[in-house]
């Protein structure tokens, strides 16, 4: 599946050349919302993902912080992106079916 090596042992590019851990279907950026959104430690974030070695994620951390710019654009674009799948599935036909029988 990932087509590029990279210098980070555990970072590969996909094919859509977005960063995951080698041996894992995780994105880079995954690992990283995990860390921002909760404030774990590496270690902690191993306790949360016993299928990474610490290598694995301090080699995601890493390769976040050298590419912090490029990695924070996809993140805001795939934000922005869920805040208007969520606006758009507001007013849902079957949202409305829910409410007018009275189930939401």
């Amino acid at each position: 599946m990932p087509i590029v090596e990279t210098r980070y042992e555990h970072i590969e590019l996909d094919k859509s050349n977005v960063p995951i851990i080698s041996g894992t279907t995780m994105k880079v950026i995954e690992l990283v919302l995990e860390k921002t959104a909760y404030g774990w430690s590496p270690e902690e974030l191993s306790i949360q993902h016993p299928h990474l070695t610490l290598g694995q994620i301090y080699s995601a951390l890493a390769y976040y912080w050298d590419h912090q710019n490029e990695l924070d654009k996809d993140i805001e674009k795939r934000l922005k992106k869920v805040d208007s799948l969520h606006k758009s599935s507001a007013h849902s036909s079957l949202k409305n079916r829910l409410k007018t029988k009275g189930f939401i």
